[in-house]
């Protein structure tokens, strides 16, 4: 059974008991898991942050612009 953390509700719930089309994080494994979803949301943006800035400060992607990028 997987479990996902509700954005909304603040909550975990089941594959059972989650409406259609919720604003959720998962799938976790457990529910000691999915209840630490913005905890772990959290870690996870710190880290790529810092490997962002990582990979900038090399200038591993020099003239990079989003905005020459086709739609």
């Amino acid at each position: 059974m997987a479990f996902w953390y509700n954005l909304a509700t603040k909550s975990v719930e089941t594959d059972e008991t989650r409406g259609p089309g919720a604003d959720v994080l998962g799938p976790f494994a457990t529910q000691a898991e999915a209840e630490k979803a913005l905890e772990h949301a959290r870690e996870n943006t710190e880290r790529w942050d810092e490997e962002d800035e990582e990979w900038e400060s090399r200038g591993a992607a020099p003239g990079w612009n989003d905005d020459d990028l086709e739609d």
